[in-house]
């Protein structure tokens, strides 16, 4: 069962949100942190699978505060007004969006953030700086080279793409050396490969970063 919502900062501001719920009692609570097109029916699809697995899945409209109600695609036109919209949103403001989520779904148990591309990034930086978080996963973060220096207040899983030219693998391979800690994996793949919507879409990477993914989460979170 899925529905959407709104929920309230710390600052007042209010914020849609897309909330998944398990078909049982859940085993513990997840955000899903949006790509740059906003919570669409991919991400909602993501949230939709996490709760098929038990868990009580939140994924807030992260780009409200600059822009309302956004659903894009994936063509060049999309890219091009994502980007653009991205560069509206108060990046400070962001992070009190993720912990209005984390609040809302804590009854379930423990917290776990997975996010896609801007969101793979968010993900890094809400597991450095947020607290409740008990796991976070991010996919092909381009931030997270340029943040390594953060320290971790939960264990991180993050994915990357080996062929992704906005990351380029030696500042992945930068990244591992300086956060050991992290379970980062590569795969022989593109940026956006986790997304069946997208060209760069790779089903064998998919398949087995969600497999990863599932079982930290299943370790971490219940």
């Amino acid at each position: 069962m899925s529905n959407d919502l709104q929920l309230t900062a710390a600052d007042g501001f209010r914020l849609d949100a897309y909330l998944a719920q398990p078909a049982g009692a859940p085993r513990g609570g997840l955000i899903v942190l949006q790509e740059i097109f906003g919570v669409n029916s991919h991400i909602r699809s993501v949230a939709d699978r996490y709760a098929a697995e038990g868990y009580l899945v939140i994924a807030p409209a992260l780009f409200d505060r600059a822009e309302p109600g956004v659903n894009l695609g994936y063509t060049p036109e999309d890219m091009k007004a994502g980007v653009a919209i991205r560069a509206k949103v108060p990046g400070d403001k962001t992070l009190l969006d993720i912990q209005v989520a984390l609040q809302h779904v804590q009854g379930a148990g423990k917290v776990g953030a997975v996010g896609y591309c801007w969101g793979g990034s968010l993900a890094w930086l809400s597991a450095c700086s947020l607290d409740g978080l008990s796991a976070a996963i991010a996919y092909y973060g381009s931030m997270l080279p340029a943040n390594a220096g953060l320290v971790a207040r939960c264990p991180v899983m993050a994915h990357f793409g080996a062929h992704d030219h906005g990351i380029p693998l030696e500042s992945v391979e930068a990244f591992r050396a300086a956060q050991p800690a992290v379970e980062l994996h590569v795969y022989e793949a593109d940026h956006g490969f986790n997304c069946d919507q997208r060209g760069s879409y790779n089903a064998a990477a998919a398949a087995l970063a969600q497999q990863r993914s599932s079982a930290f989460f299943a370790k971490h979170l219940g």
